[in-house]
């Protein structure tokens, strides 16, 4: 099992990028991360025919996302105490206003954008890990941005280097 845990220290990092972008709260995504993980565990040996382990792992990813969003117990919330974290590069303000204007879309609204633009995935592949035809991911896709546009709004644009 020493590959898996290879896999696992190489992309544990990008699927935590993804799995925060979707759940926009560190502890959630940690844990979606590591339910990922274990499901990959679980079936590691079947996955080494697989020709492509890291797409097969954001499929998994996505998957289990939308899957928790569908049970009542994913209303757990956050203590009121946070850990100290290391700071991240990147703009905060930025990574905070997109973190604020994803958890205003739907859960499978903000799967697809997730997926699509942060994970530089095309509409296809898209379709392909949420079960969904390619038309109806475009279509989403559309409204979906449209939807960050108005929750966005004008105000965003001061943030964002032209």
């Amino acid at each position: 099992m020493d590959d898996f845990e290879e896999f696992a220290r190489v992309s544990a990092p990008r699927l935590y990028r993804a799995a925060w972008l979707l759940t926009v709260e560190h502890h959630q995504a940690e844990d979606l991360v590591q339910e990922t993980l274990a499901k990959l565990y679980l079936s590691w040996r079947k996955l080494q025919h697989v020709d492509n382990v890291p797409s097969y792992a954001r499929t998994v990813l996505a998957r289990t996302y939308l899957a928790q969003r569908r049970r009542k117990s994913s209303t757990e919330r956050p203590t009121a105490s946070m850990p100290e974290r290391v700071e991240r590069p990147g703009d905060p303000e930025l990574r905070l206003v997109l973190q604020q204007a994803l958890s205003q879309l739907s859960p499978l609204d903000r799967a697809v954008l997730v997926l699509r633009f942060f994970e530089d995935r095309s509409a296809e592949q898209v379709a392909l890990d949420l079960g969904k035809n390619a038309g109806a991911i475009r279509t989403r896709t559309s409204r979906a941005l449209d939807r960050l546009r108005a929750v966005l709004g004008d105000d965003v644009r001061h943030l964002i280097a032209l």
